[in-house]
């Protein structure tokens, strides 16, 4: 072989290698970006939308891409300024000046098994906005929205921490009552439907609807029966100003906090006199991670480390929103599936886990779907967002929560 047969066979060789790895990285990973066609709507912050071939037909995915490792972009949680309220994502992000957004939680949508009781439009799962944390989750048994996974849990949450890292984390409450007849345990906060025999304590975040909602159903039974134990006390400047037979409504005023108690609960609230001192602590605590959450909205995974979670439903195909993790939690990837007829096929949870590791997530949450799916994102040279995807109900449903994106220009 001659010098030059020998250094064409290395060149052709190294040509070889280098085609065999990029063709391994193209089928193990997805491009930087993670989505086709991607185009910058926002310092930080691409908009693309492209069509998934799926067992049940063709659906049209709209994706906004999140980089947390630019210092002008952040993530909020989009809310109507109460916990128990409800507007459009278009409303929500318009309002706070954010680039893009989507749909949260699921939500108390319907109360049509308990008459007379009106539903409170609060999501299932904790929240937390701007580091403020508003709520914690209903029991499982009480949740609105598909069968939890196996594992999953109605504490699970997306998180972005003060590190500007996003993660999956499950946020569980920790609190109690201190009062002259003892310490109680306290097992809710600002949400619809409180534990068999616990006590739940209500800020001015709930907002102005009415509590009754908290003591209907069962911790395995959303539709049982509204308790007939019940039992409300008012707690201003830390004393005991008023109490009631059941749970009421109308707003709570800043620095008043109302606790509502049902069957055991009721039966410890009763001890309770007017002008005794009590003294209310409450908390979220995370599962595992350290850092402060500034970010958290309620939902249940479908992809962990790359691989999707244990018994997915592959046989229900649905409109549906999620989001996926990538690169260590420094982006993000906001889908919205299109409502519109020609693509409502939509996705199972096991294709949309799929689908989010596809585009480059190692971790995906599923948030609420059907007609609450909803993506907004500005449109160049816009300065306000539009609905980029077609609601499946024919208009914007309104949704107690969204993730609100944010980007300084």
């Amino acid at each position: 072989m001659t010098p030059r047969d020998r250094r064409l066979r290395t060149v052709l060789t190294a040509l070889a290698a280098w085609s065999a790895l990029a063709g391994a990285a193209l089928v193990g990973a997805a491009p930087a970006t993670g989505v086709p066609d991607a185009r910058t709507i926002a310092p930080g912050v691409l908009y693309s939308q492209f069509d998934i071939p799926a067992a049940h037909g063709v659906t049209h995915a709209h994706v906004v891409t999140v980089d947390l490792r630019d210092p002008r972009v952040r993530i909020d949680l989009l809310t109507p300024g109460a916990v128990a309220a409800r507007a459009t994502v278009s409303r929500l992000a318009r309002a706070r000046g954010a680039v893009a957004g989507i749909n949260g939680d699921f939500f108390d949508i319907s109360e049509a098994q308990h008459p007379g009781v009106e539903a409170t439009g609060s999501s299932d799962g904790p929240a937390i906005a701007g580091a403020r944390v508003l709520k914690a989750a209903v029991p499982n048994g009480q949740r609105f929205g598909p069968r939890l996974p196996p594992g999953a849990d109605s504490e699970d949450v997306l998180g972005v921490g003060t590190d500007r890292r996003a993660r999956l984390d499950r946020l569980s409450l920790s609190g109690s009552v201190r009062t002259p007849h003892g310490r109680l345990a306290l097992r809710g906060l600002n949400q619809y439907a409180l534990p068999v025999g616990s006590i739940g304590v209500y800020t001015s975040d709930w907002g102005s609807a009415s509590r009754m909602r908290a003591v209907c159903g069962t911790d395995t039974d959303r539709g049982a029966p509204c308790s007939t134990d019940t039992y409300e006390v008012t707690v201003r400047k830390g004393r005991v100003v008023a109490a009631a037979g059941r749970p009421g409504g109308g707003p709570v005023a800043v620095g008043t906090t109302v606790l509502v108690g049902r069957e055991a609960g009721a039966r410890q609230l009763r001890m309770l006199h007017q002008g005794e001192r009590v003294q209310v602590r409450r908390r979220l605590v995370a599962a595992s991670s350290r850092i402060p959450y500034r970010f958290a909205i309620g939902g249940f995974p479908v992809l962990r480390r790359g691989v999707p979670s244990a018994g997915l439903d592959n046989a229900t195909s649905a409109v549906r929103t999620a989001v996926g993790v990538g690169d260590g939690g420094r982006r993000l990837l906001l889908l919205a599936l299109d409502g519109a007829a020609a693509y409502r096929s939509g996705l199972t949870l096991a294709e949309l886990a799929s689908e989010l590791r596809r585009l480059g997530a190692t971790d995906g949450f599923n948030l609420d779907g059907g007609g609450s799916s909803t993506l907004v994102a500005r449109r160049e040279g816009a300065g306000v967002v539009t609905v980029r995807n077609h609601p499946s109900s024919g208009a914007e449903r309104p949704v107690p929560n969204g993730i609100g994106v944010f980007s300084a220009s």
